[in-house]
C-alpha cells in the first residue's frame, strides 16, 4: 500500500489497518458527548443507516479535503436534509469532529501535528460551508 502524502487520507488508512469498521466507535462517542442523538435513530435497522451515513460522510470529506470533483457537496444537500429532520447544525457539524476524534484515537502517537492540523483546518471549512448554507 502506498501511504497517501495527504494528512486527512493519510489518518483513514492508518485507521483502516487498525480497525474493520469506524461506525460503532463513532457512534459510540457521538450518543456518549450527544445523548440527544441517540433517539434520533429507529431501534430497529439503525445500524445499517448508521454505516451509511458515516460511509457517505468518509466519501465527502476525502473529497472536500483532497480533489473535490463533487462528492463534498453532498454536505451542502445533508445539511438541508438534516435541517428537514430537525437536526441542529451546531449537531451536524459535530459529527465530523466525532469522526476526527474517533480517528485520533485510534491512530494514538500516530497521530502527528501534519494530521491534526489539516483536521483542525478541514473542520472549520466544513463549519464555514454549514454556516454559509444557512444564508
Amino acid at each position: 500500500m502506498i501511504a497517501s502524502s495527504n494528512p486527512i487520507e493519510r489518518s483513514f488508512e492508518i485507521a483502516a489497518l487498525r480497525c474493520e469498521d469506524l461506525t460503532p466507535l463513532v457512534y459510540r462517542r457521538l450518543h456518549s458527548e450527544h445523548p440527544e442523538t441517540i433517539s434520533m435513530f429507529r431501534t430497529e435497522g439503525s445500524e445499517l443507516v448508521k454505516g451509511s451515513m458515516l460511509a457517505l460522510t468518509i466519501e465527502a470529506i476525502l473529497d472536500f479535503a483532497g480533489d473535490r470533483n463533487g462528492h463534498f457537496r453532498m454536505i451542502e444537500c445533508e445539511v438541508t436534509s438534516h435541517d428537514a429532520y430537525g437536526t441542529p447544525r451546531e449537531l451536524f457539524v459535530a459529527f465530523f469532529s466525532m469522526i476526527a476524534a474517533t480517528l485520533r484515537d485510534l491512530l494514538g502517537a500516530d497521530w502527528s501535528p501534519a494530521i491534526d492540523q489539516a483536521w483542525q483546518e478541514l473542520l472549520v471549512e466544513i463549519d464555514l460551508l454549514v454556516t454559509q448554507s444557512e444564508a
